[in-house]
């Protein structure tokens, strides 16, 4: 294989890139872009190549996607206004259907572009090969789940084929009702239930910063921990390090949270000696 033919110009060098393959052979990485990454139509198609990339140097990946403005914009349309309890959006029966109805055409966009660019991708969302069985998580949040359960098996079957599955963070409760999951719970449920070496969390920052708002390289979940104690860590930033700890604490074995808005960032955080953003270990 003629990896010139195959790794974009600008991503990470030939001879680091020979070494990780090798790396990363027989190991699963689920990877999720936040919807606030995806607005900007440049970085969605750079996101397409870098999938597009893995899956041809043939790494296993699963990808989860956020859609948090494409979800704002639609519920503006409709005049609704969003209420937030810790980070989380308060979904009725109004919003749960706008919700699930933006995510699946999400879903499609990003699996057609895949398709069209050469490599395979299988939507995966509450109308189509369900994978995540919810419970609610809180009263007063509405229709917003919990992963209880992952059903691994349609997840490796896809894999099985050299596709890629691309999933919508939604579920569904014992009824078959709809809930909307936080996009970086479902990830890290994913993550922890296939026992993935990696999980990615594709955001709008560059990782975890310090007090000095310096970018940390690497760092423990004692050090993390201590962190949300003291405030360096606050507010949106929190769920996420939450999913990272639940992620490393439970048989995953490195999550890295790296700015998906950078080029082919998601090359140089596996592909690279000097990673991309900040990788966290137990």
């Amino acid at each position: 294989m003629d990896l010139k033919n195959i790794l974009p110009e600008d991503g990470p060098p030939l001879s680091e890139v020979n070494k990780y393959i090798e790396k990363y052979k027989n190991d699963l990485i689920v990877i999720k872009y936040g919807g606030n990454v995806l607005i900007d139509r440049n970085v969605f198609n750079n996101f397409i190549t870098d999938l597009f990339v893995l899956n041809k140097l043939g790494l296993t990946t699963v990808v989860v996607h956020g859609g948090g403005p494409r979800i704002k914009r639609e519920l503006e349309k409709s005049n609704i206004q969003s209420k937030f309890i810790r980070g989380l959006r308060v979904t009725d029966k109004n919003i749960i259907n706008i919700v699930e109805s933006v995510l699946i055409d999400f879903n499609n966009d990003i699996v057609e572009n895949l398709n069209k660019k050469g490599s395979e991708g299988v939507s995966i969302h509450t109308k189509n090969k369900n994978i995540i069985e919810v419970t609610p998580e809180a009263e007063e949040l509405g229709f917003v789940g919990t992963p209880t359960s992952i059903n691994n098996e349609i997840l490796f079957n896809i894999l099985e084929e050299n596709k890629i599955p691309i999933v919508s963070p939604l579920g569904l409760d014992k009824n078959s009702q709809t809930y909307n999951i936080n996009g970086d719970t479902a990830a890290m449920a994913i993550a922890k239930s296939l026992k993935a070496r990696r999980l990615l969390l594709m955001t709008n920052v560059d990782g975890v910063l310090n007090k000095e708002k310096k970018l940390i390289e690497e760092i423990s979940s004692k050090e993390i921990l201590k962190m949300i104690k003291n405030e360096t860590i606050t507010e949106g930033m929190i769920p996420k390090i939450n999913a990272c700890l639940d992620a490393v604490n439970n048989g995953v074995t490195a999550v890295g949270i790296i700015n998906g808005t950078k080029k082919h960032s998601c090359l140089w955080e596996i592909f690279s000696d000097k990673g991309a953003g900040t990788l966290i270990r137990k």
